[in-house]
């Protein structure tokens, strides 16, 4: 009878132990999951920035130059291959 009792009590701290981390582990994963969707809720109540202040026709012409001359530079120099510069060159044009 006292191995049956010892038996019994050993399971008994074990299964104890087993239920308290694991009620630990699901707390903490419910807190986790919490701060998460606070987080994504801020990111979608903040207002998106605004808009950058349109430049007048010769300025972004300019800027536009600008950027094709520097890409045309990034391209003679290697770092860009010919499907890149063009990808970049249709992105600049098209804005």
């Amino acid at each position: 009878m006292p191995g049956l009792l010892r038996g019994v009590a050993r399971t008994a701290v074990i299964a104890g132990t087993a239920t308290s981390v694991s009620n630990r582990v699901s707390r903490r994963q419910a807190g986790r999951w919490a701060r998460q969707d606070a987080a994504q809720a801020q990111d979608r109540s903040t207002p998106p920035p605004p808009a950058p202040t349109s430049l007048a026709p010769e300025e972004e012409m300019s800027n536009k130059i600008a950027q094709l001359k520097e890409l045309g530079d990034l391209k003679a120099r290697g770092a860009l291959s010919d499907s890149e510069f063009e990808a970049q060159k249709a992105r600049i044009l098209a804005s």
